[in-house]
């Protein structure tokens, strides 16, 4: 069977599955409905959240390594429908699902606006049309057929029966029917209600079904129009002014009755052309167009906006009755670079470009990316902030530095409002692909373009000097150090046995010496007296010296006697310390390193050959082609070893 053939015959099946599903009856039918599931009549609110929360949450536990780092913890929650494409927003999602839950269960938040405010980039837009989403991918509702905005079959029901209906079934029926609906009530069926034909509608964002849109207008042709529909002026001719057959409700909240309602940049509209939200939120109805009543509204009114606007708009008092009926979410950038680094893969996945990243490459550029989003602090340089932020430990001279990452928050305010977006970022590593020769990106070419794209685009002079000194300085020093320690450990993976040694060797002989007592030789059990001269050879690679050697070795010997408590396997990786001293002493001791790694014409045969190993495990154990690998290679040559 051909693919033509087989998709054409999963059109069909999918054609003959929505005729089966499709309901279509009267109030009788829909009652009958209701009965066994009285949640088809629920909310726009509560059914926009149980669709959410129908994908699975959550709770980040213990066992993950952000949550005790980064959370000091806190209650954090994970929704499974947001989980794949926001990255580092768990403190947004986790207030939009709060007002949402509140607003499900009818509580204020229900006649309020729920406003996400944060800088350009940030992922205001992407959350809201993922939300939007949620409403396609829900259960499909029951509503009047053939009614202009999708109105409850519940409003067929007169105000007289409503309480004895509301004790049968336990629930509220909130609206009247709209304008249109009771004219066709009247007309077409007598005012028999219980003849007026019901069906099944889908949301759809294309179709207009559930959700409208408003984009910001221009002040002098703002027209309400888009919010609420309009007469229409060929029927004024065949019917009354006041005649319901004349109006045309295709505006924003009609269409986005029972859904969402969006405002796009939603302070950039003069506030006339905003009242409409006061009556939609407090009093549940809008304006009809002409001379007909208020038009009940149910519906999520998402906003959104940078910082700059809302400042403005809240410093007017005028804007008052507004303001009392907006709950804020901040949508700061995101200051974890190892989100955002998911942020950028998840958009480079989704393209069609295919070509190699070098690793790092992506890291680099998230890193400067925070790095702008930071504000100063007391406390911290910039990197070492952004690392804190990241959820690791600074270590200093062999011992963590302990700075509370809670201390560091609330030192200022708002941080993640500005800086560098996800957006400018992007730009750059297309840039940086368009100019390789080579179908990949490097944390070289990145950089690179990264400078190139600031001094372009980066107008005032004291930012633009700021990001450069983080690409120029602080990033191209945290790079060095990184791809030394790389290199370093792809040419010393051969020595893992001396590495070994040298991990045991240094255990018995600071064990001895904290405990005062002697080392038994592993080989012939002589017993001796600490070696001193030893210790202090393994210590100095990372800074130790002086007194802090105590506390180095006693630290070291309640480590791992801990880890042996806890039955867990000890080598000489297991202390991130340790372990650095140990590389730097083999490196110490390994004398041609530099000779390997620069390309000379002193390089012999056998260092040639230590270069193409070196090469072959940077690829096997990194995820390096052959190109990329010397190109870093080439780099760290010219920047931390040279032939002397």
């Amino acid at each position: 069977m051909s693919a033509t053939t087989k998709f054409l015959k999963s059109i069909q099946e999918h054609r003959e599955t929505k005729k089966q599903e499709k309901f279509s009856g009267v109030l009788e039918d829909y009652l009958g409905l209701l009965e066994t599931n009285p949640l088809i009549c629920s909310l726009a609110h509560k059914r926009l959240y149980d669709t959410i929360m129908g994908y699975g949450v959550s709770h980040m536990v213990e066992s993950d390594s952000r949550w005790d780092k980064l959370f000091n913890g806190e209650t954090v929650k994970i929704y499974d429908y947001f989980k794949d494409e926001f990255f580092g927003m768990e403190r947004s999602l986790q207030k939009v699902m709060r007002f949402l839950h509140s607003a499900a269960m009818k509580g204020e938040e229900s006649r309020q606006v729920l406003l996400l405010l944060g800088p350009v980039g940030a992922g205001k837009s992407a959350l809201v049309e993922h939300i939007k989403k949620a409403l396609e991918e829900g259960e499909a509702i029951h509503v009047l057929d053939g009614c202009p905005i999708n109105e409850e079959p519940l409003h067929l029901i007169p105000r007289s029966l409503r309480e004895g209906f509301e004790e049968l079934y336990n629930i509220k029926i909130e609206g009247d029917l709209c304008p249109v609906c009771r004219h066709r009530l009247m007309t077409e069926f007598d005012g028999e209600y219980t003849k007026f034909p019901i069906t099944q509608i889908t949301m759809s964002i294309r179709g207009r079904r559930g959700v409208g849109v408003v984009p910001p207008m221009d002040p002098n042709t703002q027209d309400t129009s888009l919010l609420i529909g309009s007469e229409d002026i060929s029927k004024l001719d065949l019917y009354p002014e006041d005649d319901p057959r004349v109006l045309s409700l295709n505006g924003a909240f009609n269409v986005g009755n029972r859904g969402i309602v969006e405002f796009v940049e939603v302070f950039k509209n003069e506030i006339e052309f905003l009242h409409t939200m006061i009556t939609a939120t407090q009093e549940k109805s809008v304006p009809s167009p002409g001379k007909q009543a208020m038009i009940y509204f149910d519906g999520v009114i998402l906003a959104h906006c940078n910082e700059a606007e809302w400042n403005k708009f809240k410093s007017e008092h005028t804007n008052e009755a507004i303001l009392d009926r907006i709950v804020r979410v901040n949508v700061p950038y995101t200051l974890e670079y190892e989100q955002e680094v998911r942020i950028y893969k998840k958009l480079v996945d989704r393209s069609d470009f295919n070509y190699h990243i070098a690793p790092h490459t992506l890291e680099v550029a998230a890193m400067f990316a925070v790095l702008s989003r930071l504000k100063s602090s007391n406390k911290a340089d910039p990197l070492t902030k952004m690392k804190i932020y990241n959820g690791e430990q600074i270590i200093e001279k062999g011992l963590v530095r302990k700075i509370d990452i809670k201390d560091l928050r609330e030192e200022v305010e708002d941080e993640g409002m500005t800086g560098v977006s996800t957006r400018f970022i992007m730009k750059s590593i297309d840039a940086a692909l368009a100019d390789s020769e080579k179908n990949m990106i490097t944390p070289i070419s990145i950089r690179d373009s990264l400078i190139k794209q600031v001094k372009e685009q980066v107008t005032n002079s004291d930012d633009r000097n700021t990001l450069l000194g983080f690409l120029q300085k602080t990033l191209h020093d945290e790079y060095l150090s990184i791809l030394e320690k790389e290199i370093t450990k792809a040419f010393v993976s051969a020595y893992e046995e001396q590495a070994e040694s040298l991990f045991d060797n240094y255990l018995d002989h600071a064990e001895a010496y904290v405990n005062s007592t002697q080392v038994k030789d592993r080989v012939t059990s002589e017993e001796m007296e600490p070696d001193e001269r030893f210790l202090t050879s393994i210590e100095e690679q990372i800074g130790i010296k002086g007194s802090a050697k105590n506390n180095f070795r006693a630290d070291i010997s309640s480590y791992m006697f801990a880890k042996l408590r806890r039955k867990e396997i000890i080598d000489w990786k297991s202390y991130a310390p340790l372990r650095e001293a140990i590389e730097n002493k083999l490196v110490a001791s390994v004398r041609d390193i530099s000779r390997i790694v620069t390309k000379s014409k002193s390089r012999d045969t056998k260092q040639q050959r230590k270069y193409s190993a070196m090469v072959e495990r940077l690829m096997e154990d990194y995820g390096y082609n052959e190109d990329s690998a010397e190109e870093v290679i080439k780099f760290a040559s010219n920047n931390l070893w040279r032939d002397s």
